[in-house]
């Protein structure tokens, strides 16, 4: 088969291995290194994502590819990157690992035709992942990679294993970070940060934002005080995800030299996680509430918020009252991506800790997130825990809480047939609206609700609960157990 049909190799009966199908979930491809996420499934993944490019005429720019800090991921990267020449596709390689935004900063500066990007995000080390993301730096949406994935299946169907060579004058090697750090420059106030006198931990969690964040801060005079900001693809032996659990570490450096804030971000540096000076978790839905906040009243930001079907609804409170639209999408930053490219939102975020803003990136950026809360504690001249406070007094507090809940096949098919009908009152509480946007939400009176929504990749059910206050939070994640259940 010629180069320009997929390079398919001839194989005899005697090598041909059944292989497990590979899937495109809401955050492209992952798997187990060495287990269904190897070399020649590598490969494959590429050449569909070549073919779907050639059969839609985007295969003339060249494609950037980036990679996290994972066990192989550089290595993953070269095998993609050797398909993409072989196939007579200019191959953009990074020369190290790289943010994710990063990497769709790049694409888009560049002018290319797509990224494709390795990476498991904050899975756990274990995992590696392939995703891949459009010419407009976004992710792709669903048709995109469901179209993707028919053509790597009739790649898999034809050969488990290609027969390619890296064309080397089709493979540049390059180096992103000055130009996206000097964009940084351009959207954060770093004399407002340098002028504070702000004491800032940083933890990079042994990920790409090692030598971004944390030199980004030293470059303008800003003193940090940093830790993983080192490579391991252990990650420590956790997975790389800024939750309270796995930022203890910071908390306890916040805490011993009496630092004013923590900035986190995870393994590709598109989702963050924050610290106060009380060396206590600020949930992101905090944080993407406080930033919206500063964004529209201090900065002026044109446009309406966007938040995801599972993040809070202090966002819904934030824009009625300052009068801007409100937009909710399914989950997956790709629909809050596809809003900014259409210059209708000054900020976007989802409740896993990932926003972007106006005129910035249709992709999550963690980089960006923590700069923005240290932005805003300096040119508040409060603390986070007082930021907090007065958000609560205006909108009232918020508790909220996600849940995964295992399920049986059996539990499974139950689930969808109860979120087909969802019930009108639930154990005395009355269901004053139903939303389908993604799985089911019941909103309930008096600013909770409860959204259920299947996995879709995984046997697990995702919970996601908002109420007033911890024990009304805790009786409907009860709720939510038992509706799964029943």
């Amino acid at each position: 088969m010629s180069a320009a049909a997929g390079n398919l190799a001839p194989m005899s009966p005697a090598t041909h291995q059944p292989t497990k199908k590979i899937r495109f979930g809401t955050s492209g491809w992952r798997g187990i290194i060495g287990e269904d996420f190897t070399f020649a499934n590598v490969r494959i993944a590429a050449q569909g994502i070549v073919n779907y490019l050639r059969h839609m005429g985007q295969d003339k720019k060249g494609i950037l590819i980036a990679y996290d800090t994972r066990f192989l991921s550089e290595k993953f990267a070269a095998e993609a990157a050797k398909v993409l020449s072989w196939n007579g596709v200019r191959a953009h390689l990074c020369n190290r690992d790289v943010p994710t935004p990063c990497a769709a900063f790049e694409a888009i500066r560049r002018r290319l035709d797509g990224t494709i990007n390795f990476t498991a995000s904050h899975n756990p080390p274990e995992w590696n992942g392939l995703k891949f993301s459009t010419a407009s730096g976004a992710p792709a949406l669903p048709e995109v990679t469901q179209a993707i994935e028919r053509e790597i299946h009739a790649v898999q169907a034809d050969a488990a294993n290609l027969d390619v060579y890296a064309k080397q004058e089709l493979i540049e090697t390059i180096d992103p970070r000055e130009r996206y750090l000097a964009a940084l420059r351009d959207r954060i106030d770093l004399e407002a940060i340098r002028k504070s006198g702000l004491r800032i931990a940083i933890d990079c969690l042994y990920g790409t934002s090692r030598e971004y964040l944390d030199l980004f801060l030293l470059g303008a005079g800003i003193p940090i005080k940093s830790i993983h900001n080192y490579r391991d693809p252990y990650f420590g032996g956790y997975s790389p995800e800024c939750n309270q659990k796995n930022l203890l570490e910071l908390r306890k450096l916040v805490a011993d030299e009496k630092l004013d804030l923590g900035l986190a971000t995870d393994g590709d540096a598109d989702r963050f996680g924050i610290i106060d000076e009380r060396d206590r978790f600020v949930p992101a839905n905090n944080v993407i509430a406080l930033v919206a906040l500063y964004l529209k009243r201090q900065r002026q930001f044109p446009g309406g918020l966007a938040r995801s079907v599972a993040t809070t609804h202090v966002i819904d409170q934030i824009a009625e009252k300052l009068d801007v639209p409100l937009y909710e999408t399914p989950v997956g930053f790709k629909y809050i991506g596809e809003l900014i490219l259409e210059d209708k939102i000054a900020l976007g975020g989802e409740e896993s800790a990932g926003l972007s803003i106006h005129k910035h990136l249709p992709e999550k950026d963690g980089i960006l997130a923590c700069l923005l809360v240290a932005e805003m504690v300096a040119t508040s001249g409060k603390r986070i825990s007082e930021l907090t406070s007065e958000l609560f007094e205006e909108f009232g507090p918020h508790y909220s809480a996600r849940v995964d809940v295992k399920l049986t096949p059996q539990l499974d098919d139950a689930l969808a047939g109860k979120l087909k009908h969802p019930p009108r009152e639930i154990e005395g509480l009355k269901v004053v609206q139903v939303v389908k946007t993604d799985g089911v939400k019941l909103i309930f009176e008096g600013n909770r609700w409860l959204l259920v929504r299947s996995s879709g990749t995984e046997p697990v059910a995702r919970m996601y609960a908002e109420a007033g206050s911890p024990k009304e939070l805790k009786s409907l994640v009860g709720i939510g157990r038992r509706l799964v259940f029943s």
